[in-house]
């Protein structure tokens, strides 16, 4: 799964690293990055396919959305998804009209996974994983929208989509989120209502992990040192005793 990702750009970075895309409303997020731990049923910035421009000019937009997928049919709102498997998302009742409609850009700079090092569920070790280059990139999302009664106005939410792992996220978990090539952003946006070859694991030598300290387990850590690299733990390392 994919719970927890990092913006380490400013919003004015963020815009110009995917200029492609009008800024919309993500403008009054300005205040809320960069973020060094962000969680599910946090706002962020990301990118869909909406009207730009008057008539029926359809193209990339930033929008604000809240991390938590919640169906545009649903009654009751119910508990959000943050994340949406790839295989048969495209009959998954909960996401197939806007994996085929409403598909949607998360731009990032880093997400964290855990390691369960000890087998048992109690002593996990966090990593941090990002691109070689440092550049900020786009996870594979859908989005949704829902009428807010007080104020009359649509609030988008969105899921990240997951696939199986690469060679490298392999050694500590059995599932990624989903990592677009740049030159796929655009088909990843547009009307096609199936790109399923574009859901597949990212290529292991673009990217690189590294351990972090585990105060990362708390979305309350919000400092740039989150980040910080520590010794990498080993299986052969004495599982400690819980006091």
């Amino acid at each position: 799964m994919c719970g927890r990702v990092y913006v380490r750009s400013s919003l004015r970075e963020l815009l110009a690293n995917f200029a492609f895309a009008a800024p919309g409303d993500a403008e009054g997020l300005a205040n809320s990055f960069p973020r060094y731990n962000g969680a599910p049923q946090q706002d962020y910035p990301i990118i869909v396919r909406e009207i730009v421009r008057e008539p029926d000019v359809m193209g990339p937009v930033f929008a604000t959305a809240r991390w938590g997928f919640i169906p545009a049919w649903a009654k009751d709102a119910g508990r959000p998804m943050i994340n949406a498997r790839s295989e048969g998302i495209s009959t998954n009742g909960m996401f197939k009209a806007a994996y085929k409609s409403k598909r949607c850009l998360v731009p990032i700079n880093g997400f964290f996974e855990w390691k369960d090092i000890y087998s048992t569920g109690k002593n996990k070790q966090p990593y941090a994983i990002a691109m070689k280059s440092g550049e900020p990139f786009a996870l594979a999302g859908v989005w949704s929208g829902r009428r807010n009664l007080d104020t009359g106005l649509e609030e988008k939410m969105f899921a990240v989509i997951t696939c199986a792992p690469n060679e490298m996220m392999a050694q500590i978990h059995d599932r990624m989120p989903v990592v677009l090539h740049p030159e796929d952003y655009e088909r990843w946006l547009s009307p096609e209502p199936d790109p399923y070859d574009l859901m597949r694991p990212f290529p292991s030598e673009l990217m690189t992990m590294w351990p972090i300290g585990k105060n990362v387990g708390s979305p309350k850590n919000n400092t740039p040192d989150i980040l910080d690299p520590i010794e990498e733990p080993t299986d052969d390392d004495p599982e400690p005793t819980l006091l």
